[in-house]
């Protein structure tokens, strides 16, 4: 059987050769999906966990006392993770509460970049955030003062921070040493630490994790406790393992269903069934063990290569090349290659040893459904798909993504198994189409329904993974969007608090680059009746308990960080008092209220968060606190009374007007009324100017222009673009991983079914021949196999678009809608609508060269192949 063996290796070499490439693309998916999976964990941990990205180790639940105590002991190698929050001065700009972080001293641990200067190397020195230092007009070289009374201290500022969507940014950046005079300060909150090398003996109470596992609980916090890293390994695995068993697979079905009369005169001159077996397990060993080590390199390569490129086209790209190669999935797309290839050879040849040799001689005949194979193939394929439904419907109910990955794969293998009797009738639907000109295409592409369902398989898994990767991007983007734009429906708001805007200041905003959108607000400033003005003061002025809260703790702790991972946006907001005024306190003015009807223009949430009830009020709760009316006065009925002051001698309203506070979050100070609840105060006027900023906009840019128009017309800032900087970096590390899965996944779409035509004309090379003889030119040969090809693609994109569209669906309801609070389904018709003629473009070009091949030979050389 040896010889058997070197001479089947090579009189079938150009099929084997087809069969390598099906293993090499299918282990090399696998291993590039492993360096895909890599590199998202490697940039969500430089990205959004950037803070934990140089350390070996991350140790928690410190406390404060124990934390300055653990990096006593360690040195460098450890620098501890923590904030206070103080007061800023800067020349005439202050602000009552900043975080202010430490800079570790080990260069491997610092994880801020820096747009200008240096970092701080001694007491005394201080780095200041890029957006604190627009807002507060801080340069290298400046003087800042922090703190207040005994403990405040001067500084020089040597750099200023590049903006982040870290968790941890904080506004002022000194050294451990410096932010320790501060250790009896009741805001300093040291908690945890990151490690370089072994941790040590820890504090009661402190456990040490990974910076992958602290990232991956971290940022499932902020997704309603859905871990997305694990769910994206999960899918990627899951994916990865259903594509290179489908590729494989075919390629050896079609590739032992031409052999089966080689197998059958085998049987006949006297090998025994096991020999047989024993000669294609040989050479199914010798094909998987040379493709699948070619396919671990090609996929290590293709997955780094995926990432430089998404590097090299991105200006900050949310990949980041791992350092090592992930040795787990290397050896699992080793082993996927050679155990699928023994059982893609090993079923094929079951099924012709078991049946007498002079019977295998025989043409293979379509599947017949009232054969006991055919029966079998029907049911198993029924209860697939059965099972499938079931298991989706249970992810949908329990949210269940163990139950999602495990349904798709079983209702897809239903698909394939009810395939050779499914895609035939599609074809021939679709073959009516084209009239008598296609019939014979027709019929010929369905004449053997297994080749047939094999051949467009390929293809299917292709359109499916891409319409399913389509919908699901356009339904994560739409509702990241909707979610960030209930938390921060406004970009920026410039206010002012002390008159009316001049009229040429909306004509300014509009004109400044990066402004898709702006409009006029009117308003008109009140006085408050029947409450404590101090109270007003303490909530508009932004409490520390109202900061804190904002800012979700993450300055001073690292896991928090809001809704949208802003964390020190909300924070400067409500502790800083820059949305209130600046260094003016609601104690020392009145209350401004605006009324926007037209805040849908420029509005994230559609202009949802201005639209409140005739006489209703509604406060943000991140300026003011869960309870505004107990600050703003009345607060045991739930109700404010408003006067208007006058505004400089215009009309004001008759009597007082009772106003029932509710909340929202993400406009500032100011509060939101009904235009007629507006009126019935005073006489409205252009308070405020909303912004909208534009797809392309550079945040810091943009800032820094409305930041220098606000001073020449004397307004404030609210800046809401830096929580969506935050979404948006955790999003593209998401969608880049996710394109680059689509991206090789229709590379694999393209070969597998270039692969199988091949297969197939090198299979139907007699019949061929047979057409040739009967008249048919070379012209119409190939226009017969092209047109083949386009049926069998467009089928498959068809049914391709329906079950990845079904399968977005059942991810919506299983992970995003469990992940966001305001989900939102949405299908992408205009892609989706591009994929058909697309896959049928693809199935042409793969036709092209099995076509040309088969014109090629003469009809009397191919009668005599076999």
């Amino acid at each position: 059987m040896r010889t058997v063996l070197l001479q089947s290796l090579r009189r079938h070499l150009r099929r084997y050769v087809a069969a390598a490439v099906a293993v090499v693309v299918a282990v090399a998916f696998v291993v590039a999906v492993g360096v895909l999976t890599a590199g998202v964990r490697t940039g969500i941990t430089a990205g959004a966990g950037a803070q934990f990205a140089g350390a070996d180790h991350v140790v928690r639940d410190l406390g404060t006392q124990n934390a300055i105590t653990y990096a006593a002991q360690h040195g460098d190698d450890v620098a501890v993770l923590g904030s206070a929050t103080l007061p800023l001065r800067a020349g005439a700009e202050q602000a009552p509460g900043k975080f202010v972080a430490n800079i570790a001293a080990a260069p491997r641990l610092r994880w801020q970049t820096l747009d200008s200067g240096r970092f701080p190397e001694r007491t005394g020195e201080a780095v200041v955030d890029v957006w604190t230092a627009q807002d507060m007009e801080i340069s290298v070289g400046d003087e800042i003062t922090l703190g207040a009374g005994s403990t405040a201290a001067d500084l020089k500022v040597v750099g200023i921070a590049a903006a982040s969507a870290n968790l941890g940014q904080a506004a002022v950046y000194i050294t451990f040493e410096q932010l320790l005079n501060w250790r009896d300060d009741e805001t300093l909150l040291l908690d945890r630490a990151v490690v370089i090398g072994d941790t040590g003996p820890l504090p009661d109470g402190a456990t040490a994790v990974t910076p992958e596992e602290h990232v991956a609980e971290s940022m499932a916090q902020h997704t309603n406790n859905v871990n997305t890293l694990s769910l994206l390994l999960l899918v990627f695995a899951g994916i990865a393992l259903l594509v290179s068993v489908l590729v494989i697979t075919n390629t050896f079905s079609i590739l032992f269903a031409q052999r089966v009369r080689d197998f059958a005169l085998l049987r006949c001159v006297g090998a025994t069934r096991r020999q047989v077996m024993g000669s294609v397990r040989r050479e199914a060993a010798v094909v998987g063990v040379l493709a699948s080590l070619v396919g671990v390199a090609a996929g290590a390569g293709l997955g780094y290569g995926l990432i430089a490129v998404v590097d090299a086209l991105t200006r900050q790209s949310p990949l980041t090349a791992p350092a090592q190669l992930p040795g787990w999935w290397l050896l699992g797309g080793f082993a996927v290659g050679l155990v699928v290839t023994a059982v893609a050879s090993w079923l094929p040849t079951r099924r012709v040893v078991r049946i007498s040799p002079l019977a295998a001689l025989r043409p293979d005949g379509a599947v017949d459904v009232r054969s006991g194979a055919g029966r079998a193939r029907v049911a198993l394929g029924v209860v697939f798909l059965a099972g499938g439904v079931a298991l989706l419907a249970v992810a949908a109910v329990q949210d269940s993504t163990v139950s999602m990955v495990a349904g798709g794969g079983t209702l897809f293998a239903g698909v394939l198994l009810l395939g050779p009797l499914l895609i035939p009738r599609v074809v021939r639907v679709v073959g009516a189409l084209l009239g008598p000109g296609g019939r014979l295409a027709t019929e010929n592409a369905v004449r053997n329904p297994r080749r047939t369902a094999a051949t467009a398989a390929s293809l299917l898994v292709g359109v499916t993974l891409t319409t399913a990767v389509l919908t699901g991007l356009a339904t994560t983007r739409a509702s990241v969007d909707a979610n960030h734009g209930t938390a921060h429906p406004l970009d920026v708001a410039l206010t002012s608090w002390t008159g009316p805007l001049d009229a040429d200041v909306l004509d300014q905003v509009r004109a400044t680059p990066g402004v898709g959108d702006a409009i006029a607000v009117d308003g008109v400033l009140v006085d408050l009746t029947g409450g404590d003005a101090a109270e007003a003061g303490d909530g508009a002025a932004g409490s520390e308990a109202a900061g804190d809260e904002a800012a979700g703790g993450e300055a001073g702790g690292g896991d928090a960080g809001g809704d949208d991972a802003g964390g020190e946006a909300a924070g400067d907001e409500a502790a800083g008092g820059e949305a209130a005024g600046g260094d003016v306190t609601a104690a020392d003015r009145p209350l401004l209220l605006l009324g926007a009807p037209d805040a849908s223009a420029v509005a994230r949430d559609g202009g949802a968060f201005a639209r409140v009830e005739p006489g209703t009020v509604a406060l943000d709760a991140d300026v003011y606190g869960d309870e505004p009316a107990q600050r703003l006065g009345n607060g045991s009925a739930g109700t404010v009374t408003a006067s208007a002051t006058g505004d400089g001698g215009h009309d004001v309203a008759a009597s007082p007007v009772d106003l029932r506070v509710t909340t929202g979050s993400g406009w500032g100070g100011a509060g939101i009324v009904a235009p007629e609840t507006l009126t019935s105060l005073g006489s409205p006027r252009t308070y405020a100017v909303w912004v909208r900023a534009s797809a392309d906009a550079d945040p810091v840019a943009l800032l820094a222009d409305l930041d220098t128009l606000a001073d020449a017309a004397g307004v404030d800032v609210d800046n809401g673009l830096r929580a969506e900087v935050a979404d948006n970096q955790m999003l593209g590390t998401v969608t880049a991983a996710t394109l680059g899965l689509l991206g090789i996944s229709v590379v694999i779409a393209l070969i597998g079914i270039a692969n199988t035509l091949g297969l197939s004309v090198l299979e139907r090379v007699r019949e061929h021949a047979m057409l040739r003889a009967l008249g048919l030119t070379r012209r119409q040969l190939r226009r017969m196999l092209a047109a083949e090809a386009v049926l069998l693609s467009v089928t498959a994109t068809l049914l391709g678009t329906v079950l990845g569209v079904g399968f977005a669906w059942v991810g919506y309801e299983t992970f995003v809608q469990t992940a966001l609070d305001a989900a939102t389904w949405r299908v992408p018709w205009v892609e989706l609508a591009a994929v058909v003629p697309v896959g049928a473009l693809a199935g042409l070009l793969a036709a092209v060269l099995p076509a040309r091949r088969a014109a090629a030979v003469p009809p009397t050389t191919a009668l005599t192949l076999d």
